[in-house]
């Protein structure tokens, strides 16, 4: 007998979803400058806006888009990004989970779907690779739909697992507080030790960075790929798994990430032929992303506070003060519009909605935690910047010079929202760019990762905070760096559904035509269509079968 085997990408016989209805901001006027209002009011006040803006361009409120899936942007022109980037969806998922701990609990249903969508995406095969060997979850972005995206882009990109990884660590956190291992071990940790294999078996070798140009060794990369390397090995070991990559690779990876350190500030990207600069948002955004605010003020991991980080930020930022025509009356000292690096002509190089803020809160944070503030040869000229009198040493929180530094940290932090502020449209719309001439928005319109940024950084600046992932136990990286990976293991993720699931009848009609002993059955990614095993696939029936209507 001769099969023929159609092969189906259901997730499920069930509907596994609750509708779940949200409020859209009704003005989308566009305004040349938002109008003038204190800072306080215009955080309060776009917090809202931001977070229904994210819930917007998630599923099913995307249209077109899968339940779960979280679209970059609705934009679908001049740019297209109506897409789905596991970095992006990652970094907004992480925000949303935070937020749900810190008590909006009306957010755990696009948790859930934001898991279960992010399940099937890792069982689709791609221009990267299938889940043989993992090298599909190199795989930039997807379809909306959660097919595979086929044309040519810069690809691998391998920051997404481990964002994806440290996201649902978060969440699975949680669940454990509140006593459902069991979803834990069952449902979640298949993704997480997929996207663990992924980050130890792969993290030496070059892809592209997160702007998706440069092909080479990223610092924001390989920053991530330690944070999900550390808290994996922690939280393995928790629900009494094991991650052996987690426990041999990060500490080569940390001895790896000091070879971006250049002694004055982050080289963004080596191993590269890129021919820039090496100033690069970046670096900072590799800091904030590894933000522990249980971790001291530590230069190994580029801690928001650490000498280095405080360094690389004055390099990166000042690099943008004569650049742009909006910068032309900011003093230096002053906040600035800030892009991704200088040599950026993407619509012109611009100015990026998603910026460098949260870092100097969360430097804050970090330093009131200590209650001490140290300056060295480093550091001076950031802190410098701040107060010209200051001078090298290490100062208690009860010091005139403790109190006036944080104090000018933060009004600093608040200096580069008030810029976001300037350029805000009256409708509190978040695009991916402003311009560097007038500050009008650029690019992609609603860009999701700008709305969650904000939100992050809002967060930060209320002293609202993640939990540790574990930066303060790190011990020191090996005195030499060895360049070993550790192979992988991958397996497809259950596909289960959330609670509140109802049973939909499923009819498969295929217009096939077959010759005698020939059979058609139906394979897909659930237990009812063999969990793509072809030989326990569904059989269909030839009952209705003519030459002129060939249906099974």
């Amino acid at each position: 007998m001769m099969y023929i085997v159609l092969f189906v990408g259901l997730v499920s016989l069930t509907s596994c979803w609750t509708q779940i209805s949200l409020a859209v901001p009704s003005a989308w006027f566009l305004s040349t400058k938002r109008a003038a209002a204190g800072l306080d009011n215009f955080v309060a006040d776009e917090r809202p806006i931001a977070l229904q803006s994210v819930l917007s361009n998630i599923g099913v409120k995307a249209t077109g888009a899968d339940r779960g899936v979280i679209v970059a942007s609705p934009s679908k022109e001049d740019p297209d990004y109506f897409y789905t980037w596991t970095r992006d969806s990652a970094l907004t998922a992480k925000m949303l989970i935070d937020t749900f701990i810190a008590g909006d609990t009306s957010l755990r249903q696009q948790i859930e779907d934001y898991i279960s969508a992010e399940a099937i995406l890792q069982t689709v095969a791609n221009p990267s690779g299938d889940l043989t060997d993992g090298s599909n979850l190199g795989e930039p972005k997807f379809e909306v739909n959660s097919t595979a995206f086929t044309g040519p882009w810069g690809r691998p990109q391998r920051d997404g697992p481990a964002l994806r990884a440290t996201a649902l660590i978060a969440y699975s956190r949680w669940l454990l507080l509140n006593g459902d291992k069991n979803n834990v071990s069952s449902k979640i940790w298949p993704i997480i030790s997929n996207d663990l294999s992924y980050v130890g078996q792969y993290w030496n070798q070059t892809g592209f960075d997160l702007w998706e140009e440069v092909d080479g060794s990223s610092f924001f990369t390989l920053a991530v790929q330690h944070r999900a390397l550390v808290e994996g090995q922690a939280f393995a070991e928790r629900i009494g798994k094991t991650c052996t990559a987690c426990k041999t690779q990060a500490p080569e990876v940390l001895c790896f990430l000091q070879a971006f350190w250049n002694g004055a500030f982050v080289t963004s990207n080596i191993n590269d032929q890129s021919g820039r600069n090496g100033r690069d948002t970046n670096s900072i955004l590799g800091s904030i992303h590894t933000f522990d605010p249980e971790a001291g003020c530590d230069d190994l991991t580029f801690q928001p506070c650490s000498s280095r980080a405080l360094a690389n930020h004055k390099a990166v930022t000042d690099s943008f003060r004569s650049l742009y025509a909006v910068n032309s009356d900011r003093a230096q000292g002053a906040a600035v519009a800030v892009g991704r690096y200088t040599e950026d002509v993407y619509f012109g190089g611009n100015p990026w909605c998603v910026d460098t803020t949260e870092q100097l809160y969360d430097a804050v944070y970090q330093i009131n935690r200590t209650g001490f503030l140290l300056i060295d040869a480093t550091s001076l000229p950031f802190f410098q910047d701040l107060d010209p009198s200051v001078v090298i040493g290490s100062y208690p929180a009860s010091s005139e010079v403790y109190a006036n530094i944080t104090s000018a940290i933060r009004k600093y932090a608040d200096g580069y929202v008030s810029v976001v502020q300037e350029y805000t449209p009256a409708d509190g719309s978040f695009a991916e760019q402003y311009s560097r001439a007038d500050g009008l928005p650029l690019s992609a319109a609603d860009l999701t990762w700008s709305y969650a940024a904000f939100l992050t950084a809002a967060a930060r600046r209320s002293s609202v905070v993640p939990a540790s992932w574990g930066a303060s136990n790190v011990g020191p990286p090996p005195a030499t760096c060895s360049g070993t990976s550790a192979p992988g293991t991958y397996a497809p993720p259950p596909l289960e559904c959330s609670s509140n699931t109802s049973t939909v009848a499923v009819t498969f009609d295929v217009r096939k035509p077959t010759i005698y002993g020939e059979t058609v059955f139906v394979s897909g990614s659930i237990v009812e269509l063999g969990k793509w095993d072809t030989s326990r696939g569904l059989k269909l029936q030839a009952s209705r079968y003519t030459s002129s209507n060939p249906l099974w």
